[in-house]
């Protein structure tokens, strides 16, 4: 069965913008101990403690652990973990633990539904991931055939919440493209703008075909509109070029980091400056190998996260205590996914041997009732299309960190 799609973000959600994402193949089961403070006040666990068998709930995260996108899915894969980790130190749910295998998709579909096929073989009862959205797209096929509840942390494509077993905690394609030309043309950040996409992945296009619709809207003219695909991500001469040349004030950028950093390399190399504008794609651009990031003073990109939040600060100290990195909003919808799972668990009573299609069944209904205070939005909600509700946020690179406008 197809759900019907939400497309639009909420009129408090638009109007909050004025004022205002490591090694592949480890399960993870941890049963309360002693240890450090976590991020949500209980004491997190010491490593080790394997579960009983048929005494764990079994989670499987699906992301790129390796490869070009790994910032984004070691990120998942360590957001997860570490709620696992909190939740069982804790005292578990209903009486029973947490256990967490994550697997390496590479950013590939096909990788990715081998991935899913690798955890519903060792067991898992839910699915957090895939983390990128063709992937996501690919096991969400195989998912709704086999009945198994999944909640992607950051797959925004539309499609990807299309079967009705599949939620999100990221806010859809579209929502990002609306929400970009609103804050924008709201705080009369620019009124000629560029836009550089890559039109070769379902996530730049269409946040793209959401911008461009909306920025006339908001007083926005689109100088130049240029594309580029996976095949000619290395050289953005021609499109720098064109943008700079209509006098772009602005460059939106829908694309993932990697290609953000090289855009604003060529860009510094033009003496090209305008202001650059993201999404949560553009999260990780800081963690870029041998990128200067003094290039990426003052972008500025759509993210329901950032550690300089007094209301991430736990989060973030018990982050970097146990990965030895700061978190970036990929953790954070990949913990917040986890805390979904166990309200969702909370809500319905299923059994912790419960089958994963049972668990489906009872996870629709209980997920369009549950409200969690998650690390990417406070009295977060769903509906049953699998959408969240909840209020965006911007921030700006200041002095090599984000900071909340």
């Amino acid at each position: 069965m197809k759900k019907l799609f939400t497309l639009g973000l909420t009129a408090a959600m638009v109007a909050s913008l004025t004022a205002c994402g490591s090694g592949s193949g480890t399960a993870d089961t941890t049963a309360a101990a002693g240890g450090e403070t976590s991020a949500a006040g209980a004491e997190a666990p010491a490593a080790g403690g394997e579960a009983a068998e048929g005494e764990t709930f079994k989670i499987g995260v699906i992301g790129p652990l390796t490869g070009p996108a790994a910032a984004y899915g070691i990120a998942v894969q360590n957001g997860a973990d570490l709620a696992v980790k909190e939740i069982n130190a804790a005292g578990g749910v209903n009486g029973f633990m947490l256990e967490s295998n994550a697997q390496d998709d590479e950013h590939d579909a096909q990788k990715s539904v081998n991935a899913y096929n690798t955890l519903k073989d060792w067991g898992a009862q839910v699915i957090v991931g895939s983390t990128t959205s063709d992937p996501c797209i690919a096991v969400a096929a195989e998912s709704s055939n086999d009945n198994m509840f999944q909640i992607t942390p950051s797959g925004s494509a539309v499609e990807c919440v299309a079967p009705d077993n599949v939620f999100r905690v990221c806010f859809a394609d579209p929502d990002q493209g609306t929400a970009s030309a609103v804050y924008i043309g709201e705080h009369k950040l620019a009124t000629k703008v560029a836009v550089i996409y890559d039109s070769s992945t379902t996530y730049s296009s269409g946040i793209r075909e959401a911008f461009v619709k909306e920025a006339g809207n908001q007083g926005l003219e689109i100088v130049a509109d240029e594309a580029f695909t996976a095949d000619n991500a290395t050289d953005f001469s021609v499109q720098l070029d064109k943008a700079k040349e209509a006098g772009a004030e602005l460059v939106f950028l829908p694309v993932y980091y990697q290609e953000a950093s090289v855009i604003l390399k060529q860009a510094s190399d033009k003496d090209f400056a305008p202001i650059f504008f993201g999404c949560d794609g553009m999260d990780g651009i800081l963690t870029v190998k041998n990128f200067d990031t003094s290039l990426a003073e003052g972008l500025m990109l759509l993210t329901p996260f950032s550690t300089t939040e007094e209301s991430s600060k736990a989060f973030t100290e018990a982050y970097v205590a146990a990965y030895g990195i700061e978190p970036n909003q990929f953790a954070a919808d990949s913990y917040d996914a986890v805390y979904a799972i166990r309200a969702a668990i909370e809500k319905s009573g299923v059994a912790v041997d419960a089958d994963y299609s049972t668990v489906c069944e009872a996870f629709k209904t209980a997920m369009t009732e549950i409200s969690i205070d998650g690390l990417t939005g406070a009295g977060m909600t769903w509906n049953a299309a699998g959408e969240p509700d909840k209020a965006p946020k911007a921030v700006k690179i200041v002095n090599g960190v984000y900071e909340m406008q």
